[in-house]
């Protein structure tokens, strides 16, 4: 199954439409949705490489945008759409002691944990809650996501053939190597926030 997923996307990033797919993902996982881009990013620039860039500039923008999404369910919804999603990853009862940080220490948060593996919308979501500046919300997350996918892109198109070759080899050792990262990211915002 997870062969067929990989060889899937990798026909995708073929397709005109390919950059719209993955910028659908970036939006989403910036505001509600689990499955961070890189899912998409990675085969896709693999499949690629002269293409990594503008892919990384796609899942740059969308992710921004979709952190504006994540910002206004956090200042506009939060007892509502905003409060679900982040009880979802069972961070609600520690969500007031996020806040308080974002007052001293919210452009470093923005920055930082936007380049982790932690979910994005988590503090796109805190930001919108605890009324971070906008202006820099968007400044920050351009800079941090930008880094994030740049970096990625970056070394996927350097190194792209040997990745490629690699990943292909070993998808399930690959696939559970990024498993964990994420799941390790799940349990430091648990432990952080």
């Amino acid at each position: 199954m997870l062969r067929r997923l990989y060889d899937a996307v990798i026909t995708l990033s073929e397709k005109k439409s390919a950059p719209w797919y993955m910028g659908a993902v970036s939006f989403a996982e910036s505001s509600f949705f689990p499955i961070p881009p890189d899912a998409m990013l990675v085969p896709m620039a693999l499949a690629r490489p002269d293409r990594a860039y503008f892919f990384a500039l796609v899942c740059t923008l969308a992710s921004v945008a979709g952190g504006l999404a994540g910002y206004a369910i956090g200042a506009l919804l939060y007892d509502s759409v905003g409060l679900w999603i982040v009880s979802l990853y069972g961070y609600h009862t520690k969500l007031e002691a996020f806040r308080a940080a974002y007052t001293e220490w919210g452009a470093w948060i923005i920055l930082i944990k936007g380049l982790t593996p932690i979910p994005y919308k988590l503090v796109t979501i805190a930001s919108g809650f605890s009324g971070f500046n906008l202006f820099w919300f968007v400044v920050l997350s351009t800079i941090t996501r930008g880094i994030r996918f740049f970096l990625l892109a970056f070394l996927l198109n350097r190194w792209g053939d040997a990745a490629r070759e690699f990943i292909e080899r070993r998808l399930g050792l690959v696939t559970a190597a990024l498993a964990v990262i994420v799941v390790a990211g799940f349990v430091i915002a648990v432990k952080v926030i």
